[in-house]
């Protein structure tokens, strides 16, 4: 059964029928509704992070709380539109409210300027969306777990250099409604060769509405796959390599704190390669997998692959809340240099 959540303000008003109309007549208002009552924390407001806000604030969630205790520097501002020029040395979720406010004024939009990682077990659980971008992997699998236990959808997504990727997690059991053309079986008619054959036909001027269920994974185990057993030994060839750079990079941010940065470009580099070598034979896996010139294009954010994967972020994001259409199961990775995305699952199948 396709849940729905209740709020006191259940009815769309006509100035938000008004706004929402092309999504109401896209995905229908019962979906809309469900977007009216959710409220969603969004961690992270670099490029990715700024894109996502867009995404989420236009498609009318009820709220949405930014927050980041970073703060804006040059660097930041390049991939960054919500942030004026100007605002060097602010922090970079106050520096993002007003244009991420002005986008939507029917969204409570609000900045928090305090570190995640400081944040108790109940702050997260006051929304029915957690998305967690430049976080720690230890963080991001706290998180993803704690809000597992309390049927919370959780969103991890990065974007480094020419390559990006978005996870989901949404829980045991995710209910959704897909819409399909309807099958009409014309009925049997009578000649003199006798009856003709039934056959099933699609009327594309008519839809029905599938009621679905999803099964999803939790990143911890996404990210622990034992690559010496046989099944998982023949699943290598499908898995994108995309999947092994981001161990790589995950473990970086880990080790130094930071991600990879150009400013120390040769020293970075050399980490990368020697942290490859590392995290791929811990896996049982060649070195080969990541080329040696992988640690070229995973620097900085750059702004067409945050607009890539930020859309797909903010996309799955509104699907889990609205309950409408079929969600990405789990992992969506991008590769700038290719052009392409490629969508894997690393759960029960």
């Amino acid at each position: 059964m396709i849940d729905m959540i209740e709020k006191e303000d259940s009815i769309i008003s006509e100035e938000e029928a008004a706004q929402y109309d092309r999504q109401i007549r896209l995905w229908g208002l019962d979906a809309q509704k469900r977007l009216r009552g959710s409220r969603v924390l969004l961690v992270g407001l670099r490029g990715l992070g700024a894109e996502v806000a867009k995404n989420l604030i236009l498609a009318g969630v009820k709220g949405l709380t930014m927050l980041d205790h970073e703060l804006v520097t040059e660097e930041s501002c390049r991939a960054q539109f919500l942030i004026p020029v100007n605002n060097q040395g602010q922090n970079r979720a106050q520096a993002s409210l007003e244009r991420a406010q002005y986008l939507n004024p029917m969204v409570e939009v609000k900045a928090d300027t305090d570190r995640v990682e400081t944040k108790p077990d109940e702050f997260f659980l006051q929304f029915e969306a957690v998305c967690l971008t430049g976080c720690s992997r230890d963080l991001m699998v706290r998180v993803d777990q704690l809000c597992f236990q309390h049927n919370i959808k959780v969103f991890c997504g990065d974007v480094f250099g020419y390559h990006g990727y978005m996870f989901s997690d949404l829980g045991q059991e995710h209910n959704y409604v897909e819409e399909k053309p309807k099958v009409v079986k014309p009925k049997t008619e009578e000649s003199n060769d006798g009856p003709e054959a039934k056959k099933t036909k699609i009327d594309p001027n008519e839809t029905t509405m599938i009621k679905k269920t999803a099964c999803f994974c939790s990143l911890k185990l996404a990210l622990e796959v034992d690559w010496t057993n046989e099944k998982a030994k023949s699943s290598l060839k499908h898995t994108p390599v995309d999947y092994f750079l981001l161990h790589v990079l995950l473990k970086f941010r880990t080790d130094k704190g930071r991600d990879p940065h150009p400013e120390s470009f040769e020293a970075d580099a050399m980490l990368l390669r020697q942290i490859r070598d590392d995290v791929l034979e811990a896996m049982g896996l060649s070195s080969d997998l990541l080329p040696h010139d992988f640690v070229s294009y995973c620097f900085s954010e750059m702004a067409p692959v945050c607009a890539v994967v930020g859309g797909v972020l903010g996309q799955e994001v509104v699907k889990a809340l609205s309950q409408r259409d079929a969600p990405h199961k789990n992992f969506f990775f991008f590769d700038g240099m290719k052009g392409s995305g490629v969508v894997d699952y690393f759960g029960p199948k």
